[in-house]
């Protein structure tokens, strides 16, 4: 027997399930379409006849037998104006009637008519659609609702010789985005290429430039870690899933009035809007299917945590699934959830995940976002009035619980974005607490003490407190993030007993970093990445040498190296040079850098590097211009007569004018004004620029801290086919480490030993730094203090109550000291994380944990070991080296993660040693086999400088002038007479000096900034 193995065959295949009970639609020609219209009348009007026959004898008796022409003419025009999708979901109106195109499912089943209704649409299969009157092109395929076409496939076979990339191009040449039926949300949603092995899709043609994007499960199948493409299938075609489970008639109509959204967005640059469909990408489809069919399953009760990579859609993923929560039903048609809570861990809410909640169609009043602009009680006034979505920061659940009712009955679905360890902090427990079904805590309560209800006395802290302790049957959290660590998983993740029997416990849901590079929606950061070591040498040019403690010394030693000024300018150098010749040309011309540095004063000094190297590299560097990033005030002790410098004062918008808000910040970086940013902690995290293209890290970055900083170059773009590190601070081991696991999927391997919060408390006791009478007098002071009216004397009282433990702990050892406060760190903070897990019975306990937790704060802080060395040292030589160019290659595997146990504190580093000596050994250390290359010859001119006759007289200078005046003005001739002794007595290390006017000006400037610093110092 012959295989039939031809395309048409494909066809037959798929549209043998389309016909079927189970794909739910039927067979209609391409002949029963108006090809000018690209629309069936018939099958729509026979739809409304069917379904609403009153409102249709009406419109008869208006048209007569012009009706379906009317009809046309009415729908054409509503969908011009509003848009096919908002018409398939609202219908039309035309003379006061009222008529729908289609029906869909109702939430519940209480209604027979609405039920009727969607059960009447007619689902239509088209075989080799002709959509052009003025061609003779066919689809492969085209699904229409009630005569409308809404999905288009065509579909290749690679054993005719075609794949889905033939089906692209042949959207993109022969299917002109100027006929009638493919402009935007008018007739065709979506357009799917379609092959044996692989699903690709687009919401919209725009001839070449045409987007589409992968629709695949992914290599291991959906929801689980795997790479792009689809999972082996024994039972059919690998791209069956498109047909049966995404298009099969339940789940297209779901997809139309749930999913899909016309959405506008306005570009900052040039202001003009931009229109666009979303349309699911399968794991967005996919986790909100899943997520559910377990809720409706299971009800209220269960978390679920979904590990999402960076460029998921993570904020349209929220959004679906918040919209889909907020109007679920179980089993016996009642809803599951009163309300949806979205909370967000950054101080200010997110402006984009509240943009995209808000911007996805919805009744007015069903969505409160609870901004900066509003306050706590807000909050809690949205969460009595029973608003359906509510979008929060969780630090207003700090403050917002007191307002808030005591609810019985209700139900809550909480949705965390950027889900972490930190969800275990006061304001989560507080959000925790507040939206307990209190009626049902308190009789779980009373049968686990074994007392009657009534004796459940909640004005009692301890009570009030447990009671909100552990899980609760009426609060359900959805958790994402796209790097969970073991307690994130602990705490939200699924729960699976392995074969040996030991409790695992995984995300619900994955797309990992794996797939979501593999398929393009978010690059490879990793694979052109540059590791610089640091290599110097110091010198003591001091005649005394002091004993110092090794640990601060040598810190010490390296933050000298670090902010000394022929480092940052050397780094500039590199950055810089490195920039205009490649990153700024990159995504056509609009390629973006950031540079990250390691402290807030030293992003203040690359920024002020910069703008110098711009200053002086004018032609190589003509537009472009830096902006700095970071909070607070910083003043450099190079520069002690400027003032602070803040961000709002170093960056200028287009107009000249200071930018103070967040929005504009962003804003203007994204123009064509700025196109490079230094930034210390600030916008590490949680900014969003596709214009990044190169980044510059002189800071040392760890695990999520790695993942998230380096991140924020992946965003894709058009134009973006790479990115670019260069790294000064890690190594190639250090970033591999950091990123291994997030990769793919993270698990959790067994259960933190719960009675662990008492093995810390035993540790705490061996120190006899307090008793529990302490901890008793301490908790009964506190409950009295309940009135509305403090006494004048009560905090006075409460810090005498902690007097003698204080005066006990200074006369502990340094070691002692140390080892206390973290024990106390690790006793409160596990109490608060197991207390997220279970219900912890135990008054003495939980008293101890207030004690302590007020006790932390009232502790003397250790002093760090501030060493200041700046004026006994000099850098003499100093190089950078390229330890590692090209990719950073990720393992194949999977990581799982263990809980941590009750670790003993690591005893601080105090030994000590001569200054000489731990220079040596920090030489040791970056010893970088130096040439006279290397040599820093700023120390040579320090050197006589300072042996020279008008030393004092500048000392003056220093102390009475600015650092302007003194570098511009008072310098430059007296740094001209010593470098021309230097020369004469030391002719090839200083000849540089003399051959290159921009070498010799940088050196003067170095030279005179840290000379300023020095004399200023010591006068």
């Amino acid at each position: 027997m012959t295989l039939e193995t031809k395309e048409k065959r494909f066809e037959q295949d798929i549209e043998t399930f389309f016909l079927s009970d189970e794909g739910g639609y039927v067979s209609l020609k391409s002949s029963q379409f108006d090809v000018d219209k690209c629309i069936c009348m018939d099958e729509l009007c026979r739809f409304i006849e069917k379904t609403q026959p009153k409102a249709w004898a009406k419109y008869l008796k208006y048209y007569g037998e012009n009706a379906q022409e009317k009809l046309y003419f009415r729908l054409e025009k509503c969908i011009s104006e509003q848009g096919l999708i908002y018409v398939l979901r609202h219908g039309i109106e035309d003379l006061g009637i009222k008529l729908k195109v289609c029906y869909f499912k109702p939430e519940t089943a209480l209604n027979d008519l609405d039920v009727e209704h969607y059960e009447a649409n007619i689902l239509g299969c088209t075989r080799q659609f002709r959509y052009s009157p003025h061609n003779t092109n066919t689809i492969d395929m085209v699904l229409s609702v009630n005569g409308i076409p809404v999905v288009s496939i065509e579909l290749k076979n690679q054993l005719t010789g075609q794949d889905y990339q033939c089906a692209i191009r042949q959207y993109k040449n022969d299917r002109s985005s100027k006929e009638f039926c493919f402009r935007l949300d008018h007739r065709f949603l979506v357009y799917f290429a379609v092959d044996l092995y692989e699903v690709w899709m687009t919401t919209q043609l725009k001839d070449g430039s045409t987007y589409f994007m992968p629709f695949n499960q992914g290599s291991n199948g959906a929801g689980v870690s795997g790479g792009a493409g689809n999972p082996d299938y024994p039972d059919g075609y690998a791209t069956h899933y498109l047909w049966e489970e995404v298009l099969q008639r339940d789940s297209l109509m779901d997809i139309l009035y749930r999913f899909i959204s016309h959405v506008k967005e306005k570009d900052e640059e040039t202001g003009k809007t931009k229109e666009k469909l979303l349309f699911p990408r399968y794991h967005q489809y996919d986790v909100v299917r899943k997520v559910l069919a377990d809720v409706k399953e299971n009800g209220s009760g269960k978390n679920y945590l979904i590990q999402h990579s960076a460029g998921s859609g993570k904020s349209n993923s929220i959004a679906w699934i918040a919209y889909r929560l907020a109007s679920i039903h179980d089993a016996n048609d009642e809803g599951i959830f009163d309300s949806v809570i979205v909370v967000t861990n950054r101080v200010v809410l997110d402006g984009q995940l509240q943009d995209t909640i808000n911007s996805f169609e919805h009744k007015v009043g069903l969505v409160e976002a609870i901004d900066d602009k509003k306050n706590s009680h807000s909050l809690a006034e949205a969460i009595n009035d029973g608003k359906k979505i509510i979008i929060s920061t969780v630090q207003k659940f700090l403050f917002g619980y007191k307002d808030m009712d005591s609810y019985k009955g209700k139900k809550f679905a909480i949705i965390i974005d950027e889900a972490h360890q930190g969800q275990s902090g006061e304001s989560a427990r507080m959000l925790r607490r507040s939206l307990i079904d209190i009626d049902v805590a308190v009789k779980e309560y009373a049968e686990e003490q074994e007392i009657d209800v009534e004796d459940v006395d909640l004005t009692d802290e301890f009570i009030n407190s447990v009671v909100g302790q552990g899980r609760h049957a009426n609060q359900s959290f959805f958790a994402f993030t796209a790097t969970p660590k073991g307690p994130t998983i602990e705490v939200f993740g699924t729960e699976y007993i392995g074969a040996d029997g030991t409790p695992t416990k995984m995300p619900f849901h994955v797309y990992s970093m794996k797939q979501a590079i593999e398929e393009g929606f978010i690059l490879d950061v990793l694979q052109d990445y540059t590791t610089i070591r640091e290599a110097f040498k110091l010198v003591k040019v001091s005649e005394d040498n002091p004993e110092l403690i090794e640990g601060a010394a040598s810190k010490a030693l390296f933050k000298y190296y670090k902010k000394h000024g022929y480092t940052i300018t050397q780094k500039t150098e590199m950055l810089m040079a490195n920039f205009l010749a490649n990153g700024r040309f990159q995504i056509n011309g609009k390629g973006k850098a950031m540079v990250v540095a390691d402290s807030r004063a030293n992003a203040v000094r690359y920024y002020l590097a910069i703008k110098q190297y711009l200053k002086d590299h004018p032609r190589e560097s003509a537009g472009c211009d830096v902006m700095i990033a970071f909070s607070g005030e910083i003043t450099l002790e190079e520069m002690p007569m400027e003032k602070p410098f803040t961000e709002a004062s170093m960056n200028l918008d287009e107009n000249g004018k200071y930018i103070t808000t967040d929005k504009k910040f962003r804003k203007v970086f994204h123009s064509s004004q700025y196109n490079i940013l230094v930034v210390a902690n600030k916008y590490q995290t949680g900014f969003d620029e596709p214009l990044l293209h190169s980044m510059y890290v002189d800071k040392k970055l760890k695990s999520v801290a790695a993942v998230q900083t380096l991140s924020r170059l992946n965003r894709t773009c058009f134009g973006k086919a790479s990115t670019f590190v260069l790294d000064f601070e890690n190594t190639e081991e250090d970033i591999k480490k950091a990123f291994q696991p997030f990769y793919e999927e993270s698990s959790m391997e067994g259960a933190t030993d719960l009675n662990v919060v008492y093995d810390l408390r035993n540790k705490l006791n061996e120190y006899m730094l307090f008793n529990y009478d302490d901890v008793e007098k301490f908790n009964d002071f506190m409950s009295k203090q309940t009135g509305k009216g403090q006494n004048a004397a009560a905090l006075g009282k409460l810090a005498g109550m902690f007097r003698p433990v204080i005066d006990r702990y200074r006369d502990l050892s340094e070691d002692d000291q140390y080892a206390v406060r973290d024990y106390l760190r690790k006793f409160t903070r596990t109490y608060a994380y197991i207390t997220q897990i279970v219900r912890l019975h135990d008054k003495d306990l939980f008293a101890e944990y207030l004690y302590t937790s007020n006790l932390l704060r009232l502790l003397p802080k250790s002093g760090k070991d501030i060493v200041d060395i700046d004026d006994k040292v000099r850098l003499e030589y100093a190089n950078l080296k390229e330890t590692h160019n090209g990719a950073i290659i990720l393992d194949e595997k999977k990581v799982v993660w263990v809980p941590a146990g009750a670790t003993a504190p690591k005893k601080p580093n105090k030994k000590k040693d001569t200054l000489q000596s731990i220079i040596d050994k920090v030489n040791e250390r970056f010893d970088g086999q130096f040439t006279d290359a290397d040599r820093v010859i700023i120390e040579g001119i320090y050197r006589m400088f300072m042996d020279d006759k008008d030393v004092k007289k500048f000392k003056k200078y220093a102390s009475d002038n600015s650092t302007e005046m003194f570098v511009n003005s008072l310098f430059p001739e007296k740094f001209k007479e010593i470098v021309t002794q230097c020369f004469l007595e030391n002719n090839e290390s200083f000849q540089k000096l003399f051959n290159d006017p921009e070498f010799y000006q940088k050196v003067q400037d170095v030279m005179a900034k840290e000379l300023y610093k020095s004399l200023r110092k010591n006068s």
